[in-house]
C-alpha cells in the first residue's frame, strides 16, 4: 500500500494495525459525580478534548482504588482518543500520565501496532475533513449525535506505508509543536498575571504592605464598591437603524475560559437577532448562561465592527485599568458570586444587574498603575501568541487534507531523523 488506499477501521483491525478499540463504562459501572475527587485518575469526557489536546487541568478525577475496579475504558499514553457521543469528532493523543486515563462512554480509544500504524498518523487521519464528514453523517442516524463502536468500524481512513506515515506526521507535527509551545507560554503568562493579582489584591501582600492599617477588611485608602461604579455593563449596542453592513460576530458557543475561539464574518441582514452588543479593546465579555462554566474573555484589538451576542454581559472598565478588572472578573470569588445569583433550573443565568451590583475591591490608584504596568504587557503578549497560533492552525489545516488524501506527494521528502 505504498501509494495509499482507503480502508475501513474494521479492516485495519483485521490487519493487526489497530489492536484495540474501546470506550468507557456504561450503566451501573459508570462512576457518579459524587465520587469525583480533587486528585487521582483523570476521568476524560468529550468536553475535555479540545484543540487536539486533553484538558488534564479541567477534567474530573477519580480515586485510583475506584477506577482499578472498573472493567473497561483504560486509555494509555499514546492512544488515539475520539469523541463519539454528544460532541462528535474531537481527536487527541492520550498524554503521558503516571497510570492511565479513564474514559467516559463518550470517548473511544484506539491502540495501534506502531510498526504498522503510527498513533499520530491515525489522529491526523481522524481530523481530515472527509473522515469528519463521515462521522457527521453516521451520527445523524440517532436523535442525539452518537456513533457506536460497531459503526465506527465502518468508517474509512487513508492508509499509507509506514515511511510515508512518518513523513506526513513530521510535517504536521512541526506545526503542532509550535502551537503547543505557544500554548504553554500563554498558560504561564496567564498564571503569572493571576498569581500577581491574588498576591496583591486578595492576600494583600503588595509592595509596601508591611505595617499597613486595615479598615473594613481592606488596607486603609482602599474601599469596597459596586462594580458599576468602576465599569459600565453593556455600554454600547447596535440596532438595524445604525448597524454596519458587515459585522464580525461572536456567539456564546465561540467563547471558552479566557478565550474567543471563533469570529464569524456576517452580513448584518443575515446575522442572528441577538447580534447586538458592540465591543472595543479592553472589554471583558462574560456569558450570562451557566456562569460556573467560566465562559469569559478579554477583547484586545478586535476587528472593526466586532459584535457579540446579547447572551454576554459586556463589561467596560471606567475608572480602573482593564488589566485589573479582567482579573477581578475571572477570580474564583467573582465566579462564585455569579453562580450564587444565577436563576433557572435548566439554564441557570445571571442578568446585567447582577454584574452591576457585584462588590469589588478598589485599591489605591498608584498600586493599580503598578499592577497595570506589570500585567498589561503579559496580556498583550498572550494576544500576540494567540494570533500566531491561529495562523499556524490555519496553515496546518490547509495542509492536513492534502497530505492525508495524497494530493501532496510526500514520497520524495527525506525521512525525519
Amino acid at each position: 500500500m505504498g501509494s495509499g488506499s482507503y480502508v475501513s477501521i474494521g479492516e485495519l483491525e483485521s490487519l493487526g494495525a489497530i489492536t484495540a478499540i474501546q470506550d468507557g463504562n456504561h450503566g451501573n459501572y459508570h462512576p457518579k459525580a459524587s465520587e469525583y475527587t480533587s486528585s487521582g485518575i483523570p476521568f476524560v469526557m468529550a468536553s475535555d478534548i479540545k484543540d487536539g489536546r486533553v484538558d488534564l487541568k479541567g477534567c474530573s478525577r477519580l480515586p485510583k482504588e475506584r477506577t482499578d475496579r472498573l472493567r473497561i475504558g483504560f486509555a494509555k499514553s499514546g492512544d488515539v482518543l475520539l469523541t463519539h457521543k454528544g460532541t462528535v469528532g474531537s481527536v487527541a493523543l492520550a498524554p503521558n500520565v503516571p497510570d492511565y486515563l479513564m474514559l467516559t462512554p463518550q470517548v473511544t480509544y484506539y491502540r495501534t501496532a506502531s510498526d504498522q500504524l503510527l498513533p499520530a498518523y491515525l489522529a491526523y487521519a481522524f481530523r481530515e475533513p472527509g473522515f469528519q464528514q463521515q462521522m457527521i453523517s453516521e451520527s445523524a442516524q440517532s436523535t442525539r449525535p452518537y456513533i457506536g463502536i460497531q459503526a465506527q468500524r465502518r468508517l474509512r481512513v487513508r492508509y499509507v506505508d509506514i515511511k510515508n506515515q512518518h513523513r506526513i506526521v513530521s510535517i504536521l507535527s512541526a506545526y503542532d509543536d509550535l502551537i503547543e509551545n505557544n500554548t504553554r507560554r500563554i498558560e504561564i503568562l496567564e498564571e503569572m498575571a493571576r498569581r500577581l493579582y491574588e498576591e496583591w489584591f486578595v492576600q494583600f501582600r503588595f509592595p509596601g504592605h508591611e505595617g499597613v492599617v486595615f479598615e473594613d477588611d481592606v488596607p486603609q485608602g482602599w474601599s469596597r464598591v459596586r462594580l458599576d461604579s468602576v465599569a459600565e455593563v453593556n455600554p454600547e449596542a447596535i440596532s438595524p437603524k445604525n448597524a454596519p453592513d458587515e459585522i464580525m460576530y461572536v456567539d456564546i458557543s465561540s467563547v471558552s475560559t479566557r478565550q474567543v475561539n471563533k469570529l464569524q464574518r456576517l452580513e448584518f441582514s443575515e446575522a442572528p437577532g441577538r447580534a447586538r452588543r458592540k465591543v472595543i479593546s479592553g472589554d471583558v465579555v462574560w456569558s450570562c448562561v451557566r456562569p460556573a462554566l467560566r465562559s469569559y474573555a478579554l477583547i484586545i484589538d478586535p476587528p472593526p465592527n466586532t459584535i457579540v451576542s446579547t447572551g454576554f454581559a459586556v463589561v467596560r472598565a471606567d475608572s480602573v485599568p482593564f488589566s485589573y478588572l479582567y482579573q477581578v472578573l475571572g477570580s474564583d470569588q467573582f465566579v462564585s458570586y455569579l453562580d450564587n445569583h444565577a436563576t433557572g433550573a435548566a439554564y441557570p443565568a445571571v442578568k446585567a444587574s447582577d454584574f452591576e451590583a457585584a462588590e469589588v475591591v478598589l485599591p489605591c490608584k498608584n498600586l493599580l498603575a503598578q499592577f497595570d504596568g506589570a500585567v498589561l504587557p503579559m496580556l498583550k503578549m498572550i494576544h500576540v501568541l494567540r494570533l500566531k497560533n491561529n495562523n499556524l492552525q490555519s496553515q496546518r489545516d490547509l495542509l492536513l487534507p492534502k497530505l492525508i488524501s495524497g494530493e501532496i506527494d510526500v514520497s520524495d521528502i527525506p525521512m525525519p531523523t
